[in-house]
């Protein structure tokens, strides 16, 4: 029986609600953190330096990705220097090409040349797992963001697909290949049993890991047990 005991995955916790990361955060199983300003706008928050040095100024020993938000490279690269001089916990996310298509391997190559770990994000191809590896310097750490759950979505399936993208990565020993956007708390198991250095998982789909283990016969009769009650406060009649 699988048990969440077993994993050796690093988990890190997505999301950009304050109270959502620090509850997180409380959670010894939790090694890290990643957000982004699609996840920040969504939890209302209006001034990003602020959000992101008070998250700093309470998680000093794991790391936290955050991730710049220019599309020139340019301004790219002078947000990626400003961010990762805020702790040296910090992860510098970096989008696998700017809104243009106009790849970032360029930048990547720079930043790690300069030590920074960059975080870089929004990948999908193994051309793009790729372009990344020969990019990194061999010296510097880095996390290899491929979004499995979104190569999912597009009826691929995501485990040959992120083994190959570990392989790619063999060259480069410093850098972790994080699995994107799970879409259920399989992924989780999955990533591990691939050998996937890290996940990121939402709050919501924590919440799912008391499930695991769960007896199904017990699990069978509660499903039946919560039909019969909704139908009943329902006052359905036949």
């Amino acid at each position: 029986m699988v048990s969440a005991k077993d994993l050796q995955i690093k988990v890190f916790a997505d999301g950009a609600d304050m109270q959502g990361i620090l509850d997180m955060y409380a959670n010894p199983d939790i090694q890290g953190f990643t957000t982004n300003p699609t996840l920040m706008r969504q939890a209302g928050v209006e001034d990003y330096e602020k959000f992101a040095r008070e998250l700093l100024e309470k998680i000093q020993d794991k790391p936290v990705s955050l991730e710049v938000f220019a599309d020139e490279f340019d301004e790219m690269e002078r947000q990626a220097l400003k961010i990762a001089s805020w702790g040296g916990n910090v992860n510098v996310k970096i989008p696998i090409t700017n809104t243009k298509g106009e790849k970032s391997a360029p930048l990547i190559k720079k930043l790690s040349a300069q030590g920074v770990v960059v975080n870089v994000t929004a990948m999908m191809t193994l051309e793009q797992v790729q372009d990344v590896a020969d990019a990194l310097d061999p010296n510097t750490g880095a996390i290899v963001s491929v979004f499995a759950g979104r190569i999912a979505d597009t009826g691929i399936d995501p485990v040959p697909h992120m083994t190959e993208a570990l392989n790619i990565l063999k060259s480069r020993p410093k850098a972790e290949l994080l699995w994107a956007s799970p879409r259920e708390l399989l992924n989780i198991f999955q990533a591990d049993w691939m050998g996937c250095h890290i996940i990121t998982v939402t709050n919501s789909l924590l919440a799912k890991l008391a499930l695991v283990g769960k007896d199904l016969d017990e699990y069978s009769r509660e499903t039946v047990e919560m039909f019969y009650r909704d139908a009943s406060s329902a006052g359905y009649t036949l």
